[in-house]
C-alpha cells in the first residue's frame, strides 16, 4: 500500500466515522428537465425485456400498454444498457430456446433502444454467463488458450461485434470492456492475484485497442467504460489498472448496491466521485444500482434484495425508491459524476426461467409494479439536479 493510497483511506474513514445514516434531501421544487447523454446519462439496463415479453410479461404507463423502451425514453431517459455473452448456450432448453444476451438478442435490444432515440451503453461480459466479482469464466469457445492467444481472441471477437453492429447503423455510444472485474476478467488466465493486475491488464488492453482501432476506421468513437463494484472497491481498482498500464479508457462505472456497500453512505459515494475525477481524469458513472419498493413477491422466486431492512432514511415503499433514486443520482452528480443507470428496472414476474427460478428474483426492485405499470421511481431520469 503507497501513502497515496493510505491516505485516501484515512479520509474515507474519517468521512464515515463522522457521518450519519440520514442522508441529505432533494429540493422536490426543482424544475424537471431533459439531459443529454454525454452530458448526463440517466436510463436504465433492459437486457431481459426481450425474453420477458416473449416469456408473458407486460408494461403499462398511466394504464395504457406501451414499449418499455419508450416509457424510458418517455419519462427523461437517454441511455439503455446491454448485457453482451459470448455464447450462452446454457439456456437453449430453459423455455422453448428463447435465449437472451447473446449477440442476436443484444442486437435486437440495440435496435429497440435506437429507434427510441436512446444512447446505448454496450456491457461485453467477454463469458458466457454472468460475470461477475464472484464468477469471471472464460467463454468455452476459449477455454485451454494461452495467454496470447486469449487476448488476440478479444480483440478479433470485440471488433466482431463492433463491427456486426456498424454494418446494421446500431453502433453504441459507449461500450463497457468487462463486467464488474473486481477479480480480473476471464479466470484463471486475467485473475487479479494478490494485488497484480497485469495478465487482467493485458487482457483489457486488446479489448481497448479493438475499440481504437474501431474509431479509427469507422469514425464512431464509443466512450470506453471499465466496471469495478462498489464505492469502497473503486480507488484500489483504478489504482490497480493505471498503475498496471491501462490508462486508455474515458469513464470509470460503478456498480452501487446499498445492500453490498458495509456502510457507505450517499455522502462517500459524493465524496468518492470526487477524488476519482481529481486524481485520475476520468469521469465516473453509476452504471449499476437498484432500490426496492416492496418486501412482497410476485411469485415463488425468491428476491435478492429482500426489502426487509430499508435503506436508512428511505422507506420500502414506491415514493421512498423515488426518493433514493433522486438522492443517489444528486450524490453523483455533486460529485461530478456523469450518470446513473438502473439496473435490470423491466425484469417483472412472467415465465422465464433463468436457470435458478422461474419468474424474477428482482420485481420487487424493478420500476414497474407487479401488473407491469411504471412506478415514479423513473422520476429520476428527468429531475432537475
Amino acid at each position: 500500500m503507497n501513502l497515496k493510497w493510505f491516505f485516501l483511506l484515512l479520509i474515507c474513514a474519517t468521512a464515515t466515522a463522522c457521518s450519519t445514516r440520514n442522508e441529505p434531501s432533494v429540493n422536490d421544487s426543482l424544475t424537471p428537465k431533459r439531459y443529454h447523454w454525454d452530458t448526463l446519462a440517466l436510463g436504465g439496463d433492459l437486457s431481459y425485456v426481450n425474453v420477458v415479453e416473449q416469456q408473458g410479461g407486460k408494461f403499462y404507463d398511466k394504464g395504457t400498454a406501451a414499449d418499455p423502451f419508450q416509457i424510458l425514453k418517455a419519462h427523461g431517459g437517454n441511455i439503455v444498457r446491454v448485457r453482451l455473452w459470448h455464447t450462452p448456450s446454457w439456456q437453449f432448453n430453459l423455455q422453448n430456446k428463447d435465449v437472451y444476451s447473446d449477440l442476436n438478442d443484444a442486437t435486437r435490444c440495440i435496435e429497440r433502444a435506437k429507434q427510441a432515440g436512446l444512447a446505448v451503453l454496450l456491457d461485453i461480459h467477454y463469458s458466457d454467463i454472468w460475470a461477475d466479482p464472484a464468477h469471471q469464466m472464460t467463454p468455452a469457445a476459449w477455454v485451454g488458450l494461452d495467454a496470447q492467444t486469449l487476448g488476440d481472441s478479444v480483440y478479433r471477437y470485440t471488433t466482431s461485434v463492433l463491427q456486426h453492429l456498424h454494418q446494421r447503423g446500431l453502433s453504441p455510444e459507449m461500450i463497457q470492456v468487462g463486467n464488474e472485474n473486481n477479480t480480473g476478467i476471464m479466470h484463471p488466465i486475467g485473475k487479479i492475484e494478490n494485488g497484480n493486475y497485469t495478465a487482467f491488464a493485458a487482457l483489457i488492453q486488446r479489448g481497448i485497442q479493438a475499440i481504437r482501432d474501431f474509431s479509427s476506421s469507422t469514425g464512431q468513437h464509443p466512450r470506453i467504460v471499465l466496471h469495478v463494484a462498489q464505492y469502497i472497491n473503486a480507488l484500489p481498482f483504478i489504482e490497480g489498472i493505471t498503475q498496471a498500464g491501462v490508462t486508455d479508457f474515458d469513464i470509470l462505472g460503478l456498480s452501487h448496491y446499498e445492500k453490498w456497500s458495509e456502510g457507505y453512505s450517499l455522502k462517500e459515494v459524493e465524496s468518492i466521485t470526487r477524488q476519482i475525477i481529481s486524481i485520475y481524469g476520468k469521469r465516473v458513472m453509476v452504471v449499476e444500482t437498484a432500490c426496492p419498493w416492496t418486501k412482497n413477491n410476485a411469485d415463488s422466486y425468491s428476491n435478492i434484495v429482500s426489502g426487509d431492512t430499508p435503506f436508512a432514511g428511505f422507506p420500502v415503499t414506491a415514493q421512498g425508491q423515488r426518493n433514493y433514486l433522486l438522492a443517489l443520482t444528486q450524490a453523483v452528480v455533486n460529485g461530478g459524476g456523469c450518470g446513473v443507470i438502473y439496473w435490470e428496472p423491466a425484469w417483472i414476474t412472467s415465465t422465464l426461467n433463468d436457470s435458478w427460478g422461474k419468474g424474477s428474483s428482482w420485481e420487487n426492485c424493478a420500476l414497474f409494479d407487479f401488473e407491469g405499470n411504471a412506478l415514479q421511481g423513473f422520476d429520476f431520469m428527468e429531475f432537475g439536479y
